[in-house]
């Protein structure tokens, strides 16, 4: 496999001053975790995960979009790092500066050995309050089994007695504003980085390595995919994260 790793992306990891590493669904289907593009089973097979992930549907039946997220955080809690997720959390030694963005709602990257992790879309484990929006701590890591039922009421808020919502960005709603400014302005500054997992659609997050390229950074797209590149600063691996990553990083400081 080495010989598909450009000199220019193995000379921008090695000289690297800051490397913005910036991970899609595509790292955590490698450990089990459906992505949205997956069809349901189960109980949950009928529906369509799109029309449950809206403020519209938490309103409309709060215990329907309840039940569907606890499952979902038990399909994580379930879920254990795969080597990509390894491999990312070592490359905190080999670079001075690395900074990790993702658009997942699992915890997977922490549990590698991540921190400070930049969550452009939530976290299945930070749910909040749907009014005053005050972070609600669970109480057990053990959510509801899919053979309890679809529906599972949601907690309430000790804060406002309102109901409690998952610490997620629905369809319609708006990125953090402090995660996105903090992505965007890694963007700009890193002088490589690796976009793995992610189609490079879903916007604003497609933006980032879209604003890394602009300011010359080198970009590796890793995904199972070929993606279109522009330039021989970009670079397309294609594969599973956990096979091309830990190629790329032995043959890169090995």
């Amino acid at each position: 496999m080495s010989a598909t790793f450009s000199p220019v992306l193995l000379d921008a990891l090695r000289n690297a001053r800051h490397l913005l590493v910036f991970t899609g669904a595509g790292v955590s289907a490698e450990s089990g975790i459906p992505t949205f593009r997956d069809a349901l089973t189960g109980l949950w097979e009928r529906l369509d995960p799109a029309e449950l992930a809206t403020p519209d549907a938490f309103a409309h039946d709060p215990a329907l979009v309840w039940g569907w997220y606890e499952w979902r955080r038990k399909k994580v809690l379930a879920a254990q790092p795969n080597l990509a997720h390894h491999v990312i959390a070592e490359l905190v030694t080999c670079v001075p500066r690395l900074t990790l963005v993702t658009q997942n709602v699992d915890d997977l990257h922490e549990r590698a050995g991540n921190t400070d992790v930049i969550h452009l879309h939530g976290s299945l484990h930070q749910p909040r309050c749907s009014v005053c929006g005050q972070p609600h701590a669970l109480h057990s890591d053990a959510p509801i089994e899919p053979e309890e039922g679809r529906r599972l009421e949601p907690p309430r808020c000790v804060h406002c007695g309102e109901r409690v919502r998952p610490g997620v960005v629905w369809f319609g709603e708006t990125l953090p504003e402090a995660a996105l400014n903090a992505a965007f302005e890694a963007a700009r500054d890193c002088d490589c980085l690796l976009s793995i997992g992610t189609s490079g659609v879903v916007q604003p997050a497609a933006m980032i390595p879209q604003l890394a390229a602009e300011s010359g950074a080198v970009v590796a797209h890793v995904n199972s995919q070929s993606m279109t590149v522009l330039g021989p600063r970009q670079v397309s691996l294609v594969g599973p994260a956990g096979k091309v990553l830990p190629a790329l990083i032995d043959v890169a400081f090995g």
